[in-house]
C-alpha cells in the first residue's frame, strides 16, 4: 500500500523544454507576439538560457515561456551581461513545483525611461566614503566630491549611500539620496529573502546572518542556499533598482510600456495572462496587489493590463528566500 501511495503522489516527468516549444499551444503563444526570424531567434536564445541553467530546467515550461515573452514584449534584451531583465527560478511549495519569475533589472528601468523620450537625463550611482559633503532633501541639492581621478581606489572604497536623479526634456528635475543604512533597512523590511529572523523565530531553519557577517563570510557553508537573494549577491544592483523605482514611480512620467514593466516586475505569469506576485519589496508597490499570504510568501493574483509576457535567467530562490532581484 505504501508503494502504491508513493506512486500515486509521484509527479509526471517534465517534458523537455525544447520539445515543449514545438507544441501547438506554445507555438500559438510565440506567434501571437513574434514570427519568422524573430520567433526563431527568440526560441534559440530561450532554449540556450534554460539549458545553461540547471535551476531553470526544473521550472514549469509554461512559466518559463510566459516570463520570456514578457521580456520580449517590452523589447528588452535577454543578455545577462546587459542586465535588463531576468528569469529567476522560484520554489513554489504551495504547488509543489518550481516556476520562472520575471524580474526587471535596473538597466531595464533606464532603458524604458530613455525609450519614452521624456527623460533628458537619468542616473543612479553609489556614493563612497569621503565623497559626500551634504544632501539637502528639501531642495534636493547634493554636493559630492567624486574620486574620478582615483577610480580603482573608488571602486574599493566603502559605499555609504545611493543617489538617483532624472531631468525631463521640459526641465523638471527630481533627485533623492538614501544612506546605506536606509537601504539595508528597506531590504530587511521588504524582502523575506534578506530579512534576518531572530534566534527565537518560529522557523529557526530560515534564520540568516546579517548582511555584514555575510560579506565577511561568517556563515556555515551548508547554509549557502539561504543567501541566493540578489540582495546578497549584488546589493548595489538591487539598491540601484530600488532608487530608480522609488524615484520614477513617485515623480516620473510613465509610458504605457513602462507601466506594463512595473506591473510585471517580480511576477509569475500564468498561461491565462494572470499574474501572481511572490513577494514585493517595494515600499510603494504601485500596481502590486496588497494582500499577502504570510505562510508562503504568495501575492493575490491580479489580471494584467495587457496580454504581453517575458524572459531571462539567474539565481535560485526558495519559498522563504522568495526571489527578489533589483528592487
Amino acid at each position: 500500500m505504501a508503494v502504491e501511495n508513493r506512486l500515486a503522489n509521484r509527479q509526471p516527468a517534465k517534458m523537455d523544454f525544447a520539445v515543449y516549444l514545438t507544441q501547438d499551444a506554445a507555438k500559438m503563444q510565440i506567434n501571437r507576439l513574434l514570427g519568422g526570424q524573430a520567433g526563431t531567434r527568440f526560441i534559440s536564445a530561450l532554449v540556450a538560457a534554460v539549458q545553461a541553467n540547471p535551476a531553470l530546467q526544473e521550472c514549469t515550461n509554461p512559466s518559463l515561456l510566459s516570463a520570456a515573452l514578457q521580456g520580449e514584449a517590452l523589447k528588452l534584451s535577454p543578455s545577462p551581461q546587459l542586465g535588463q531583465y531576468y528569469i529567476v527560478p522560484y520554489d513554489n511549495r504551495k504547488k509543489g513545483v518550481k516556476e520562472g519569475q520575471f524580474q526587471l533589472g535596473y538597466k531595464g528601468y533606464i532603458q524604458l525611461a530613455i525609450r519614452s523620450g521624456q527623460y533628458r537625463k537619468i542616473n543612479v550611482l553609489a556614493i563612497k566614503a569621503g565623497e559626500l559633503e551634504y544632501f539637502d532633501p528639501l531642495n534636493e541639492e547634493i554636493k559630492v566630491n567624486l574620486m574620478i581621478d582615483r577610480w580603482d581606489e573608488r571602486e574599493a572604497a566603502e559605499t555609504i549611500g545611493y543617489y538617483a536623479m532624472f531631468e525631463l526634456v521640459n526641465g523638471f528635475r527630481k533627485a533623492m539620496y538614501w544612506s546605506k543604512k536606509q537601504m539595508l533597512s528597506h531590504a530587511d523590511t521588504y524582502s523575506k529573502a534578506f530579512h534576518v529572523n531572530s534566534v527565537d523565530s518560529p522557523n529557526p531553519n530560515a534564520s540568516r546572518v546579517s548582511y555584514e557577517d555575510f560579506m565577511k563570510g561568517n556563515y556555515p557553508e551548508k547554509d549557502a542556499w539561504k543567501y541566493s537573494s540578489f540582495w546578497y549577491s549584488d546589493f548595489d544592483g538591487m539598491a540601484y533598482k530600488t532608487m530608480l523605482r522609488q524615484l520614477i514611480s513617485k515623480w516620473g512620467p510613465m509610458s504605457i510600456e513602462m507601466q506594463e514593466a512595473f506591473d510585471a516586475d517580480m511576477s509569475i505569469i500564468h498561461e491565462d495572462g494572470s499574474r501572481s506576485y511572490v513577494e514585493t519589496e517595494h515600499e510603494d508597490p504601485i500596481d502590486m496587489p496588497e494582500a499577502q499570504d504570510e505562510a508562503d510568501g504568495h501575492k493575490k493574483t491580479q489580471t494584467p493590463k495587457s496580454e504581453s509576457e517575458g524572459y531571462q535567467n539567474e539565481f535560485l530562490a526558495s519559498d522563504e528566500l522568495a526571489s527578489d532581484f533589483f528592487n
